[in-house]
């Protein structure tokens, strides 16, 4: 970042939603050493330098080796025998244009590490971090320890005697509307929202209260919880009966972290941080058995040889003799033989993950963002080891784990040159390239996925790169913008690795491409990766896996938060049916009148913009290529709906059509008049201020807040930025030019004439959806102006050609496209006319974009995670044990590895069976025909001994027993499906899905699906008819 502080929204877009503007401010004043540029330490400082500090230093005295390779990604081949701090730079550099990054190949010194605010060591020798840890506790400097070793991983925090955190979590603020105050000691707060979010000991403030409105001055107030909707608040027995309204918001407090100097807190086990509940014991050995490895290395002169059984009793003795004085109640021998193994191995999956973490205490050092880690954390995926020695494979043996002069040496080291083999020959499906898929590749590179014979990766991502996207999908650089993710993806890793055997393509995986992605596609696959970030095409992907029994492994983040799952066939859970997201929804009828947070202005807003300048465009041009065919289907839509959509046309093909610049400000000043004044003037009409409920209560009461109507002035900032964005984005879908010329936009609104509004009282306001609804579905519309439209447009115009219109699709990422600075002012008028806090374009721009915020660290430790996992998948382990799902959040070093579960099971006629079965039904009948209905009813009969009474192919019914589907019976069964849903069955499908329901369990409501294959059934002729249970 730039010593003016100023943020590059555009390149820190995702990250400013994780940090804010002030901790991004000060993290551009930081300047951070990074010493040891091995892998772990250039995967800190990739994340770093992401980050946007001030400045990198980078700090190596060693030269390239081949063990370097397995992790290092920046070094090429060219490098060897050259300083890796030096050979990394020129990459490192490049990561970020607005951080200086330098090199340092000298010795580590006081006198270099004064001139940094953070300090992070990696490959460091105990000595060293001792040494070092003294005097930076003593110069205010933040030091960071992190270290790696095969399966194992160490991190180490120390901020200083005293470091303030300023926002412990970087959560939003809780905050909850008020529906009733007691006056009492003390005072009773009931909120109107079922679960008000607060905890004990939070602080509230408390605002817009009418009649106690004492406390609208009285400032924070520690609360107690007396239930999901109230809390308890200071004495409100002398204040004035409370009235109505009111908002309490959580305010946070800063917090004060002591933390103790390294060598004092080598000997305090109650700053150990958990990973793995279950791992607790192997946790505490490790934190022995690191500060015995660094013994051993000074005893020795080397880590323990892999495999090497006296080099591994001597780091038991070794660890044996520290435990005198730490006294651990168990000491984990195991785990110190497994440590001393794989010593010498370099993995890039667990330099990502601890990269990942140790980069986040960078930036919590430099912004007080969020909660340090206090002071040691430990991680270990040994379970990755092969579950018997050697598995399917190799036994490891010293000679099989031996460096090879290969780049793959570090890996090997842990795992054989066997299983390096297996992991080349893989077949993997990478989907989606953005942040998590560019972490993925990179890491496949290093492990070398797919890059031997037989090999491939197959990446898939439709979208081209952005500028906000560079700030994390670190494969990116400005040059790309605008080119393919996937294609430059691939392209970048093969320089990684020029072994990898990795196609690109831009297919959306849907059901679409099913024809690319089909049958003898997921059947050629080892197993599959899914960096999406969307629930519905991960839940799609899962259900391709699953009906073609292949691993997924899967992994998302929010934030500082994320997630990994691993789904194994057989042994655990899939990813599973999308879950409803209905319960979050808004009801209309509160967009439409009531809202009473901002959340409400912002999506009203954003559903104009698409009724305006995206929906009303593409109808005229439907209209236009078919009017007869688009007058029919829109009147077989109900009347309400048809009356909306022509009314809509006519707008754009009527009189009402901008005819130049004029008409369109014209036009964007009438629709502030109607959004802002006369709607709210309506809508008090229909429901005075003072107006009662049927109960004598107040209607204006609880959610819903009393609006106001607005006047609308042309000195006022909102009120003309609504108007310019607003004529602009009616110019463009118009094809009309526009302006940002505000002085002369006033000059025609001059001469735009505001009609006079009169309310109605025949108008009718609903209170809820289903009123809403209901009216819809009644007929009462006004058919006489549905007619008149249906005549007006009967006949086209003759200059269609012409009169076609610009849709304009959302983009929230191109600030000079008016989309934003419509979506802002539409928004903030509307909460202004509802008495609600506005929001500023950065809260807008995330709410109403459905942004997800994102930052590099969470990216990296998430893939690494996922390709631990891999580890285990390409092993072939069956151990449910063996596996672990993840669920981090960085902001609180709050990392838990667990077990996954287990697959959901059910019984069918007292058979049991789990998600993973299926009745798959080869072939045709033995006469070399397709098999029909019938065919196969009796099929499942003879092979199952269980009778089909219906058989369902999504929500067609292609058999019940209750019904005459004697006809059925004899047409095969793709014809049936065909016949029901009046579709042909694509071509390219291999097998069809469909579900049936038995005589024998009526009540079973989840059963296996049968998969008849019909890949001979619609061309070839060849086959046999055969039956298995899966």
């Amino acid at each position: 970042m730039s010593e003016s502080n100023d943020i590059d929204e555009g390149f820190y877009s995702r990250q400013l939603y994780v940090l804010g503007h002030e901790a991004m401010r000060r993290m551009g004043t930081a300047n951070v050493l990074i010493a040891g540029m091995r892998g772990l330490g250039v995967e800190i400082a990739k994340n770093v330098i992401l980050s946007g500090v001030k400045s990198v230093t980078v700090q190596d005295e060693g030269l390239a080796e081949w063990m370097d390779f397995s992790s290092q990604f920046f070094l090429l081949a060219s490098h060897l025998g050259q300083n890796r701090a030096l050979s990394s730079l020129s990459q490192l550099s490049a990561l970020n244009p607005h951080v200086h990054v330098s090199a340092h190949t000298g010795p580590l010194k006081e006198t270099l590490l004064q001139q940094f605010q953070v300090v992070v060591l990696t490959d460091s020798s105990l000595d060293d971090q001792q040494r070092f840890g003294t005097f930076c506790h003593s110069n205010g400097i933040k030091l960071i320890v992190a270290d790696t070793k095969g399966l194992c991983g160490q991190l180490f925090c120390d901020f200083g005697e005293e470091f303030e955190v300023l926002d412990t979590d970087g959560e939003t603020p809780a905050s909850a509307m008020i529906d009733d105050i007691t006056k009492a000691d003390p005072g009773v707060v009931t909120c109107i929202e079922q679960r008000h979010g607060f905890v004990d000991g939070s602080t509230v403030s408390l605002s817009e209260v009418c009649g106690m409105t004492k406390l609208n001055s009285y400032g924070p107030v520690d609360i107690k919880v007396l239930g999901p909707d109230s809390f308890s608040i200071c004495d409100t027995s002398s204040f004035s009966e409370y009235k109505k309204g009111g908002v309490a918001t959580e305010v946070k407090k800063s917090k004060i972290l002591q933390f103790k100097p390294l060598d004092e807190a080598l000997v305090d086990p109650e700053l150990l941080v958990m990973t793995d509940y279950g791992k607790m014991t192997k946790h505490q050995t490790l934190h022995l058995a690191f500060q015995a490895l660094h013994g051993f290395v000074k005893r020795v002169g080397r880590l323990p040889k892999p495999r090497s059984q006296s080099d591994a009793e001597l780091l038991v003795a070794m660890v044996t003799e520290l435990n005198k004085v730490s006294h651990l109640d168990q000491l984990d021998e195991d785990v110190v033989q497994s440590l001393s193994f794989t010593a010498c191995g370099d993995l890039a999956p667990v330099n990502a993950f601890i990269g990942g973490l140790a980069a986040q205490e960078v930036m919590k050092a430099c912004t007080g963002k969020f909660t340090p880690l206090q002071q040691w954390l430990y991680f270990d995926a040994l379970e990755c080891l092969p579950e018997g020695n050697g598995g399917e494979g190799e036994e490891l043996t010293e000679s099989t784990c031996s460096p090879r002069g290969s780049r793959y040496d570090g890996q090997t080291a842990v795992f054989g040159s066997g299983f390096q083999e297996r992991l080349g020959e893989q077949k993997y499906f990478l989907v989606g390239a953005g942040a998590i898929g560019c972490e993925l590749l990179k890491n496949f590179a290093l492990i070398g996925l797919g890059a031997g014979e037989g090999g491939h990766i197959t990446v898939t991502d439709m979208d081209s790169i952005e500028r906000s996207n560079l700030n994390r999908q670190f494969l990116f650089r400005s040059q790309d913008i605008g080119r393919q993710k996937s294609e430059v993806a691939a392209q970048a890793v093969r320089v990684m690795n020029p072994n990898m055997n990795i196609t690109a393509h831009q297919n959306r995986l849907d059901p679409d491409s099913e024809q690319v992605y089909g049958h003898t596609f997921f059947m050629g696959l080892d197993g599959v990766a899914a960096a999406l970030d969307n629930v519905e095409a991960r839940v799609y992907l899962d259900g391709r896996c699953v009906q073609h029994q292949r691993p997924m492994l899967e992994g998302g983040t929010l934030g500082s938060k994320g997630h990994t799952l691993v789904v194994v066939p057989h042994l655990t859970e899939s990813y599973g049916p999308a879950k409803t997201g209905s319960q979050n929804a808004i009801p209309l009828c509160t967009l439409k009148n009531f809202p009473h947070r901002i959340e409400h202005t912002l999506q009203w807003a954003r559903d104009q913009f698409e009724g305006l300048y995206k929906q009303a465009a593409e109808h005229v041009n439907l209209y236009f290529r078919d009017a007869a065919g688009f007058l029919e289907r829109t009147l077989g839509r109900g009347e309400a709906e048809a009356l909306e959509v022509l009314e809509c046309v006519w707008g754009g093909v009527g009189r009402q059509r901008p005819q130049g610049w004029e008409d369109c400000v014209g036009w964007a000043r009438r629709q502030w008049e109607t959004l802002y004044n006369n709607n709210i003037a309506q809508l008090l009409h229909c429901f005075p201020s003072d107006q009662l409920t049927s109960s004598g209560l107040p209607f204006w009461s609880g959610a819903k807040r009393c609006p106001h109507p607005l006047t609308f002035d042309p000195s006022n900032t909102t009120h003309m930025d609504y108007v310019v964005a607003a004529a602009n984005l009616y110019g463009q879908i118009y094809g009309i030019v526009g302006t940002r010329d505000s002085s002369a936009i006033r000059s025609i609104l001059e001469t735009v004439h505001i009609p006079a509004f009169t309310p109605k009282s025949t108008i009718k306001i609903h209170l809820t959806d289903k009123e809403m609804e209901e009216e819809r579905e009644s007929g009462h519309l006004d058919t006489g102006r549905l007619e008149e439209l249906q005549k007006k447009l009967s006949s086209p115009p003759v200059n269609s050609a012409a009169l076609q219109m610009h849709p304009i699709d959302f983009e929230k990422d191109d600030d000079n496209n008016f989309h934003i600075d419509y979506i802002v002012a539409a928004s903030n008028l509307r909460a202004e006319n509802y008495d609600i806090p506005t929001a500023d374009r950065h809260k807008s721009k995330l709410i109403a974009g459905r942004i997800i915020p994102a930052i590099a660290t969470t990216t990296a430790a998430v893939a690494g995670l996922m390709c631990v996992e891999l580890y285990k998948l390409v092993q072939g382990h069956r151990k449910i044990s063996s596996y672990r799902s993840s669920y981090i959040n960085l902001a609180v070093q709050y990392c838990v590895l667990s077990e996954p579960l287990g697959p959901q099971r059910f019984t069918v006629a007292g058979k049991e069976y789990s998600l993973w079965d299926d009745f798959l039904v080869y072939g045709r009948c033995d006469r070399g025909q397709e098999m029909t209905l019938g065919e196969l009813l009796l099929h499942i009969k003879q092979t199952y001994n269980l009778e089909i009474t219906g058989l369902f192919y999504g929500n067609a019914v292609l058999y019940d027993v209750g019904s005459n589907h004697t006809e059925r019976l004899v047409k095969s069964v793709s014809d049936v499906v065909s016949l029901v849903t009046k579709m042909e069955v694509p071509q390219h499908l291999h097998m069809l899905e469909v579900f049936p329901s038995f005589a024998e369990d009526k009540d079973c409501e989840t059963v296996p699906p049968i998969r008849p294959q019909v890949m001979f059934f619609l061309g070839q002729m060849y086959g046999f008819l055969e039956a298995a249970l899966l």
